[in-house]
């Protein structure tokens, strides 16, 4: 069915629709999922009062924050202690506009592609959005009116800019093997070479994990809301609802670090070696997988490490959060994109 207001209309507002709903359903239990396997490596159970082992604690959650008082500070400057929560919720929606999940398929003779758009400079699209959100932060954090705030929101933003710089660097590498800046290009190159891109550019991806998880406030690198210190950092004169889009946002950024990382080192919705064991894939007991649980299962596998990490590592010192950024990262970053550049060069000239 080739009819155009389906095709630019009614397809778009549905995939707009279905991935939303997804995305925040996906949030919502990887909270669940945080708490259960952060109980069981400190052996104990974790939520499992609401629903059939704990399964619709998200739900009430979310029914929590819906009717907690929505409390603003009397010295707070109230138009963008409102706005912040939105300059940092936004941006974390809007680039999952251009993250593909599978190959095109088909319902009902109606051609469906995956994606809400498969853009040509989706890299920058996804590194232009995503920085928006150190505005949210930073606004937030001076508009409390409180100095834990506005000390974590100033972290946040050193800690976000500092590591933004090698983590551009590592997809910098990526693009160098892929040759494209489209994200659907990046995993169609991998299956054209036959390799995920994680083998000739490992550096490049342990630069870019360490980054992400620096980018989202996450242990060890969580210092802008290190309770410690500084209560709850950026949000400690938050409630209600715009707590719930800090908390949303984080997780959000968690899972687009995740996918990102599958894109472009992990070959996305492509088993292992998608041509060199074609065969193996082919099998009645593996060909049932449908290409976008070979992607999911890829990303879970990262928010498990996420998980992971939040368990077993002590906080960084800042100086010691600013040292690894400025001093290892960054030249290493510089290092790889070299690296990798002129192997590229060398396969091009005698490959």
């Amino acid at each position: 069915m080739n009819d155009p207001v389906v095709q630019l209309v009614v397809l778009p507002v549905v995939k707009l629709v279905v991935i939303l709903t997804a995305l925040l359903l996906i949030v919502a239990y990887l909270t669940l999922l945080e708490r259960k396997v952060l109980g069981y490596m400190q052996v104990r159970l974790g939520p499992n009062r609401v629903g059939p082992k704990g399964l619709f604690q998200p739900f009430a959650d979310v029914f929590k924050l819906f009717v907690k008082e929505d409390l603003v500070p009397a010295g707070a400057q109230k138009f963008v202690f409102m706005l912040a929560p939105i300059l940092i919720f936004v941006p974390s929606f809007l680039v999952w506009s251009v993250i593909p999940f599978g190959e095109p398929f088909s319902v009902a003779g109606v051609a469906v592609q995956p994606f809400i758009a498969d853009i040509n400079v989706a890299v920058l699209f996804i590194l232009a959005i995503s920085s928006i959100g150190v505005y949210g932060l930073i606004l937030g954090g001076w508009a409390s009116n409180n100095k834990f705030s506005l000390m974590g929101g100033l972290r946040s933003a050193a800690q976000m800019v500092s590591y933004e710089v090698p983590m551009g660097f590592a997809v910098v590498s990526v693009l160098l093997l892929a040759g494209t800046l489209s994200m659907v290009g990046i995993v169609e190159s991998q299956r054209d070479a036959s390799l995920w891109w994680v083998f000739p550019g490992l550096l490049g991806f342990g630069i870019y994990f360490v980054c992400g998880v620096a980018e989202t406030n996450r242990n060890p690198f969580d210092l802008p809301e290190a309770e410690a210190e500084l209560v709850a950092g950026f949000h400690t004169e938050y409630s209600g609802m715009k707590f719930a889009l800090f908390y949303l946002s984080e997780y959000m950024n968690m899972l687009l670090i995740s996918s990102l990382a599958v894109i472009f080192f992990f070959g996305g919705w492509l088993p292992p070696f998608p041509n060199l064991l074609a065969g193996l894939w082919q099998l009645p007991v593996l060909a049932w997988i449908p290409p976008v649980l070979w992607y999911f299962a890829k990303v879970m596998c990262f928010i498990v490490v996420y998980i992971w990490f939040r368990g077993t590592f002590p906080r960084y010192r800042f100086d010691q959060l600013m040292a690894v950024g400025w001093k290892w990262l960054l030249p290493l970053s510089l290092a790889n994109v070299l690296l990798v550049g002129i192997g590229k060069l060398l396969y091009m000239v005698w490959g």
